[in-house]
């Protein structure tokens, strides 16, 4: 069956995250989404943890359920460590079959670092020994490089990662089979790097809050069973894992560069010029993902790889009605008008597999204009930087017939 997947999350017990991030809210919202299965996040976190235990059934396949929602153990967990003398920090997402393995597991982490401190926790662990700690509880987990990208806590990231898998995890380099891209890059910015084409790209919101999660996701056609999800992953099996569902990577908030308290966005080329350096104060410019990839790339822009997993690109119908309306997200509004149309169809039907026709009888005309233009790649965005999102503008004008 076609399913689709998001297992990177948090819960309300890590930092900058929305008390709303509880199981029964999420199940609400995946329905409203049209996501099947979740990841719980933060199993590491003791409280998190006891809630899950006591809001989840096992569903007999590795997997929970919470009414129609299915639930994967999951967790992100930071790790900070230092190799040749420099301080890497990189985080990783862990996937559990059981919750007997996950007590295994933090059994072990709290050694390295307070669990309960933070729903994802920070380990004075090498990214290499978390690997081999956690695969010797249970083979049936998998670790998995977080945001793969992302400037300041990433396995590429600009300031504190590696330039190779192999590198950052050496000899437990053979039990890493996938990537997750993050927002602010894509799968074709990862096709560029031959090295990565053995690595299955994975996608997740990475959410805070109930009203992101699925704003990246993966597209599965498999049973909805922990082992064979796992091994579609694994295997890079395109029969299976039929795709990714992608932010445009200009709207993540890493890729360009940038100073923030200069409100300055460069391209790599602009950074370069400035040797890295603000123009107007002087301070070191973050280097962003685009200019990461480019770094890195040996193969030129628009290579795809002949055993490529394809994605999608869309932007949340939240935003798309914000744009259309003029009110900000979050505003009564927007979400009166979000309701209204997830009372009809899912919010993925709605953006990527309903056509024209079917949504024309329930969606304006105004906002079926702007989700058909997204579909079509008929979007502007100011690229983010630094930790600025990109700002997305989306044509609602029928263009000019040419005379």
């Amino acid at each position: 069956m076609r399913f689709i997947a998001d297992f990177h999350i948090h819960s309300k017990y890590s930092r900058a995250t929305s008390p709303q991030m509880n199981i029964a809210t999420l199940s609400k919202y995946a329905k409203l989404k049209g996501i099947a299965l979740m990841g719980t996040g933060d199993f590491t976190h003791p409280s998190w943890l006891y809630g899950l235990k006591k809001e989840l059934t096992p569903a007999g396949n590795g997997l929970f359920k919470h009414e129609d929602t299915f639930f994967m153990l999951t967790a992100e967990v930071a790790n900070l460590f230092v190799r040749k003398g420099k301080g890497k920090k990189v985080h990783n997402i862990l996937f559990a079959p059981s919750f007997e393995t996950v007590e295994k597991i933090n059994l072990q982490l709290e050694k390295y670092g307070d669990l309960s401190a933070d729903g994802r926790p920070m380990l004075s662990l090498e990214a290499k020994e978390l690997v081999k700690i956690v695969l010797d509880i249970d083979p049936d987990c998998l670790i998995v490089p977080a945001h793969a990208w992302t400037p300041w806590f990433s396995i590429f990231g600009s300031n504190s990662g590696f330039d190779s898998v192999e590198e950052c995890f050496e000899e437990e380099t053979t039990n890493i089979y996938a990537l997750e891209t993050g927002l602010s890059s894509d799968p074709p910015m990862n096709w560029r790097l031959s090295e990565l084409d053995k690595y299955t790209l994975i996608s997740n919101s990475d959410s805070h809050s109930p009203a992101k999660i699925g704003r990246e996701a993966n597209i599965f056609n498999c049973e909805i069973d922990y082992k064979e999800i796992l091994e579609a992953i694994k295997k890079k099996d395109k029969t299976k894992f039929l795709k990714t569902i992608e932010f445009f990577p200009e709207e993540g908030k890493y890729h360009y560069d940038g100073h923030r308290a200069c409100n300055l966005r460069l391209t790599p080329a602009e950074t370069k010029k400035y040797n890295g350096r603000c123009p107007s104060c002087g301070g070191r410019i973050t280097v962003g993902v685009m200019n990461r990839v480019e770094k890195l790339a040996d193969r030129p822009e628009g290579f795809v790889p002949e055993n490529h997993i394809p994605c999608i690109h869309l932007i949340p119908l939240g935003e798309i009605i914000s744009k259309v309306i003029k009110k900000v997200v979050g505003t009564t509004a927007v979400e009166n008008e979000y309701l209204k149309l997830t009372h009809h169809r899912s919010e993925f039907d709605i953006l990527s597999f309903l056509s024209k026709e079917e949504l024309s009888r329930f969606v304006s005309p105004e906002i079926l204009k702007g989700i058909l233009n997204v579909r079509e790649k008929k979007v502007i965005i100011l690229p983010g930087y630094d930790g600025v999102y990109g700002e997305i503008e989306i044509p609602l004008q029928e263009e000019e017939e040419q005379v």
